[in-house]
């Protein structure tokens, strides 16, 4: 049996990913913001109460995460999942930009997995785990500029894991940046390709098999490298 800790665990991927980890029988940690809509996470944890604790944190709140760490303070994880991730503000171009909103959009999807991933690191270390990031194929270099909040976050999320995988790699200890997929959740439409279940499927099946020799590359949801 695993341990794996996930954020922003009460809907889309990060509701999938709960239930394929507790589906096996591994136990999972699953973290949510206090004002999120837990109704389907709940009723889920309720049918495997073993495996699913549900844990209310928000990664933007150092205060909170703490907490966490500090209840957990005891607990190998041997899976941590940044999933946690906002889409941005409405106005997010070069010359149409919520500067307040960009500073979110910052805060969440890139200071926070680093910091959440700083935090639970002796967790991490204590299991021999794996530090798992969900990152963008929209934050690889390039010239546009619509969603240029969440594409800018997803770059620096990348830069950030890549000198973690490096600082890491002496401790065996693999960090990987992952593209979950163009998948059918409140951020990717309906019109998207790849169902939560079948984006969290392909994504255990990449994060059993990834080892130390691959820490730092960025792979899309299906193994495929991409450039960034």
């Amino acid at each position: 049996m695993a341990v794996a800790l996930i954020t922003g665990a009460n809907r889309g991927i990060g509701l999938a990913l709960v239930k394929a980890y507790a589906n096996r029988r591994d136990k999972v940690f699953a973290t949510i913001r206090a004002t999120s809509d837990r109704t389907e996470l709940d009723a889920f944890a309720q049918t495997r109460p073993k495996w699913v604790e549900v844990l209310e944190m928000d990664v933007s709140d150092p205060a909170e995460i703490g907490r966490v760490r500090r209840k957990l303070e005891a607990e190998p994880i041997d899976i941590l999942i940044n999933n946690a991730g906002v889409s941005g503000p409405d106005r997010q171009s070069a010359t149409d930009m919520d500067f307040d909103g960009l500073t979110e959009t910052l805060g969440i999807n890139t200071i926070a997995p680093l910091r959440v991933a700083n935090a639970f690191l002796p967790n991490v270390q204590a299991a021999k785990g794996k530090i798992i990031t969900l990152s963008s194929q929209m934050g690889a270099t390039g010239a546009s500029s619509d969603s240029l909040a969440y594409r800018v976050s997803k770059q620096a999320v990348n830069r950030l894991m890549r000198a973690l995988a490096t600082d890491l790699k002496p401790q065996g200890i693999p960090v990987l940046i992952v593209h979950p997929g163009w998948v059918k959740t409140e951020m990717g439409g309906e019109g998207a390709q790849l169902t939560p279940e079948e984006s969290a499927a392909q994504l255990l099946k990449l994060i059993d098999k990834f080892e130390i020799a691959s820490t730092g590359r960025f792979l899309a949801w299906n193994g495929k490298e991409l450039a960034w």
